[in-house]
């Protein structure tokens, strides 16, 4: 009988369309059936969150239909669809962040007794919740806003692992979360297969289609261009259904020669977020963070772009004309800089994790977004030179491969992949010597990656220095010269290219601040 009801369909979809200036999804046509997992690939704006948000309420499709349990299925809502067992875990959060924890876990159900709100029973609920997905450490009662980003993005997916649900639409779910909590969140797609839940799993990270999913269905342009099993299929195979052209690994690629020191900091620290750091960034090379969600990787980028404020230590900047070690610096800055655009006019640059609320003016225009960083140069006398603008701006967008209708169209109205080709933009528009990434690729295909990887190249090439945060060990594997380890706030480890492996990154993330393995943690590891 469970066999029977596993390959039931449970969701169809039939010549689904959706037009805006012009059409952005044409005639597509799945079935989706219990207890599977379909991965859904494709380029950046390939119309992948388009088609998810049409299954979850979210868009209404200009043609075609949807069947769910052989009945006619148009919802005009996201609450709809949930209504019916339809949720997504979006790309995007969708946390309110004033509420806490336990609050935006079960803000529809919240237990109450006379109108008054039973707190102790619903601290205890969010808590069985968060138990799911590894999240015991958090404390029902602290508010998102306090959170990182990778734990607000558990705490997403724990608000939609619900027990009514039919079918699970989760959207670049793991861009933000560390391997063990990866580890937690396939556990738990394990367990909602076998009751039966059908699961759409949008990514762009192919190596973790291969070891969930039954089926691939790859979208180019709106289209849906192939849907096979995906037992056999090579990444390279997808890629190329995908973009269209080959995309070449950097892995074996050698170490760029180190040049001078750029900037060097020293015990740099804001209480015990970041602690007593010594690190220094040399010019035409690649430095990489890993380190687990809350190990003070992004802490530490934001005390280096002065976007928090150090509470001792100093950077030290230098002219880069010989080794840094011997050189004086041309500036020092006791307990890190005032603000962060004390930095950008020391030369500073940083692209965001959280491109939304901190990297882009999400309802001006690419012109406005790409040309930000550095008005100087698009001015005159202090007027706007709007021809020398546009020129930047279309010369960016062609560097990237941003897809856009023109340099007009809002960043708002972009795909995720896009919207961060677009801050990446910014810095590119602005000659930095030192440039910061925060999970520069999150939410960015295998082809927008690669003009990426391509452009960070030729920095390193022009004699820049750059900072690579990401949760992606191959992606740092792959770019990195050098790569540090955070973990509970220190760097407690630096390996040079040629002698890191996977596994000795991960044991140094996961070792305590002393720099002892954590022996628990070892056990969360994917095999």
């Amino acid at each position: 009988m469970a066999d029977n009801n596993r390959s039931a369909p449970v969701l169809s979809l039939s010549a689904l369309g959706k037009d805006y200036a012009a059409p952005v999804l044409d005639d597509v046509s799945i079935v989706l059936n219990a207890g599977e997992v379909l991965a859904l690939t494709g380029e950046n704006g390939a119309g992948k969150s388009t088609l998810s948000k049409i299954v979850c309420g979210l868009v209404q499709p200009t043609r075609g239909q949807m069947l769910l349990d052989g009945q006619p299925f148009a919802p005009g809502s996201r609450r709809e669809a949930e209504r019916q067992g339809v949720r997504m875990v979006m790309q995007e959060l969708g946390l309110v962040s004033t509420l806490s924890v336990a609050e935006n876990l079960l803000l529809d159900r919240l237990p109450h007794r006379a109108g008054w709100l039973r707190r102790s029973a619903l601290h205890a609920l969010a808590a069985r919740q968060l138990a799911k997905i590894g999240m015991q450490g958090i404390d029902p009662a602290t508010p998102v806003a306090r959170l990182g980003i990778g734990q607000q993005q558990m705490v997403e997916i724990a608000r939609n692992l619900q027990d009514d649900t039919r079918v699970l639409v989760l959207d670049e779910p793991t861009a933000m979360l560390t391997p063990r909590e990866t580890s937690h969140l396939f556990e738990q797609i394990e367990l909602l297969k076998a009751r039966g839940v059908a699961i759409v799993y949008v990514s762009h990270r192919l190596e973790e289609l291969q070891r969930i999913a039954d089926r691939v269905a790859v979208l180019r342009d709106g289209r849906l261009v192939d849907l096979r099993p995906m037992a056999g299929v090579r990444e390279s195979e997808l890629v190329q259904r995908m973009v269209g052209r080959a995309v070449h690994e950097h892995e074996n690629r050698p170490r760029r020669r180190a040049g001078p020191v750029l900037l060097r900091a020293t015990g740099l620290g804001r209480a015990q977020a970041v602690r007593d750091v010594d690190l220094a960034l040399h010019a035409g090379e690649v430095m990489g963070l890993a380190g687990l969600v809350g190990s003070g990787r992004t802490e530490l980028v934001r005390l280096l772009f002065g976007a928090d404020r150090a509470d001792r230590g100093e950077i030290a900047l230098y002219a880069g004309t010989s080794d840094g070690a011997d050189a004086a610096p041309t500036r020092r800055i006791q307990r890190g800089w005032r603000s962060p655009m004390q930095a950008i006019r020391a030369g500073i640059g940083l692209v965001t994790e959280d491109r939304k609320s901190q990297g882009l003016l999400l309802p001006q225009p690419i012109r406005v977004n790409t040309t930000l960083s550095d008005l100087g140069a698009v001015s005159r006398a202090g007027w706007l030179q709007r021809a020398k603008e546009k020129a930047i701006a279309r010369r960016l967008v062609e560097v990237l491969r941003i897809r856009s209708r023109s340099i007009e169209q809002a960043a708002a109205t972009l795909s995720g992949g896009n919207q961060q080709k677009v801050v990446f933009a910014r810095w590119l528009h602005r000659e930095c010597n030192v440039l910061l990434l925060d999970e520069p690729t999150r939410g960015v295909d295998v082809g927008a990656r690669a003009d990426l990887y391509a452009e960070l190249d030729r920095m390193t090439d022009a004699g820049r220095a750059l900072l690579m945060v990401s949760s992606d060990l191959r992606e740092l594997m792959a770019m990195c010269d050098r790569i540090g380890v955070m973990s509970g706030g220190r760097l407690v480890a630096v390996f040079e290219r040629g002698e890191w492996s996977e596994q000795s990154l991960l044991a140094a993330a996961f070792s305590d601040a002393a720099g002892a393995p954590a022996a628990p943690a070892s056990s969360s590891l994917p095999a």
